[in-house]
């Protein structure tokens, strides 16, 4: 199984990108299993696609920060 995982932001704005392939791993089994916890979706959970301009953020409740949380619940006029 080949996971990537990608992180950008903070102070610096930098961009890291990483891939990992299990194949041949003692800990494969175990990566294989958070890797698909990890994209799977939460029960009963909101997905949320945030543009602004160009930019494009997707989210998954209940991942998110209270800006999110504020501007999601102000823009659907909803709960969020």
């Amino acid at each position: 199984m080949l996971i990537t995982v990608t992180r950008s932001g903070g102070f610096a704005g930098f961009e890291k990108l990483r891939a990992l392939d299990t194949s041949g791993r003692a800990d494969a089994a175990e990566l294989e299993e958070l890797a698909q916890q990890a994209v799977a979706p939460v029960a009963d959970g909101y997905h949320y696609r945030i543009t602004v301009d160009d930019e494009v953020l997707d989210l998954q409740d209940p991942c998110l920060s209270d800006a999110q949380r504020t501007l999601i619940r102000t823009v659907l006029g909803e709960g969020a």
